[in-house]
């Protein structure tokens, strides 16, 4: 709601690979240039998993962001900020708390899936159970109008969008609401408040959602209105209280299509990635090493590039007459998997070369990104601060 901001963080995990820039940040580059975008590295979210390991999460920090610049995540467009400079993110998740039952928790499907997949680590903590309401804190933090994710996250924004509903039915009831909101409909001006309550009768009589849409449109277009007026607009459009935290809504992005060089899913804990900046031989040799069909023992055996890795590489990089040549020179064996993995090795050369540019001078400045972080933690933080002002205000903390 309001501005239609993108939120989005990432674990720090240390250097990137190829899988992340196709799975996510190809559209985070893209993000920029249509939405305010703010990208926070989730240095918390790092401990839920990894807190008997601290020491290793600076390093990681600092080499994610540089690969987030490398990708062309460019901060004039794009807020950058760490999570962990913004503190109002853990008063928000401990208000939260108070009111997130129990079991909204537990049946968030990555709960039970993560403790499967990391057996050999002790989870049973309460950060590691309450990491999707700090998730949600991050994002309703910002008002996030939306945020991308692959399928398998949409169920962590259903819990933000349930909580941020929860406590705007809990702490948007405030006394005299109507007579207020239709104050703040007369600062509108005779025109404009005329439009908003035709476009609001047609949403809570009819159910029209352009109506919604339009009326939605209309707020955010306002600049001369207080912020408790602009919730209090916003939750009488809808026939609610004063919509205190916005419901973000999934922006599902394609899942990267990229697998490991062993065709599994590229993780570096696996040995089958290429990190974003790998130098050229060391791409070269991994690439000219991967597996293939194991049908081609010989040079002269044909092949089935559906069943080899390096087709799904072709996939990504390939154009459609690369992809027939492949096709028919496997089949026919025609020529050797060397031959065929040499596009891939320029194609990929190719795509790192203004990666490695963009990086170097961080590299060679590391000041220039502690920098970036420091600005954009100062304007997230703002943000944050004008948020969570409301926030005490509904639920009555703002004594002094």
């Amino acid at each position: 709601m309001y501005e239609q901001r993108v939120v989005s963080g990432m674990r720090p995990t240390g250097s990137l690979h190829l899988g992340h820039f196709h799975g996510a940040l190809k559209n985070w580059v893209k993000l920029q240039s249509e939405y305010p975008c703010f990208f926070f590295v989730a240095d918390w979210h790092a401990l839920t998993t990894h807190y008997d390991t601290p020491d290793v999460i600076e390093e990681h920090v600092w080499d994610m962001v540089i690969d987030w610049l490398a990708a062309g995540i460019d901060p004039a467009r794009a807020t950058l900020f760490l999570q962990s400079r913004v503190p109002e993110h853990a008063e928000l998740h401990t208000l939260l708390s108070m009111i997130t039952p129990l079991g909204w928790l537990e049946r968030v499907p990555s709960y039970k899936d993560q403790q499967e997949k990391l057996a050999d680590r002790d989870l049973g903590t309460y950060g590691f159970l309450g990491y999707p309401l700090l998730q949600s804190a991050d994002i309703l933090m910002y008002r996030a109008a939306w945020v991308p994710v692959g399928q398998d996250q949409v169920p962590h924004i259903e819990l933000a969008r349930e909580v941020a509903r929860r406590f705007n039915h809990l702490f948007g009831r405030e006394p005299g609401f109507e007579d207020k909101a239709k104050a703040a409909v007369k600062k509108l001006g005779s025109k404009k408040g005329r439009l908003y309550n035709e476009l609001r009768t047609r949403y809570q009589e009819q159910g029209d959602e352009e109506a919604l849409q339009a009326g939605r449109a209309l707020l955010n277009e306002q600049q001369n209105l207080s912020m408790g007026d602009k919730e209090r607009l916003f939750g009488y459009l809808e026939g609610g209280g004063r919509m205190i935290l916005a419901e973000p809504r999934a922006l599902l992005t394609e899942s990267s299509k990229l697998p490991g060089l062993d065709g599994q899913k590229m993780s570096k804990s696996y040995y089958n990635a290429i990190t974003l900046r790998e130098d050229a031989a060391s791409v070269t040799k991994k690439v000219r090493t991967m597996p293939t069909d194991p049908a081609r023992v010989k040079r002269n055996d044909p092949g089935d590039p559906e069943k080899c890795p390096v087709w799904q590489f072709h996939l990504v990089y390939s154009d459609a007459s690369t992809q027939a040549w492949v096709q028919q020179g496997c089949r026919s064996a025609a020529f050797g998997c060397l031959e065929c993995k040499q596009p891939l090795i320029q194609s990929i050369l190719v795509e790192q070369t203004p990666m490695r540019e963009r990086a170097q001078r961080y590299l060679d400045d590391p000041t220039l990104v502690k920098n970036i972080i420091a600005d954009g933690c100062e304007k997230a933080r703002a943000l944050a601060a004008e948020t969570m002002r409301e926030v005490r205000e509904a639920m009555g903390l703002n004594y002094s």
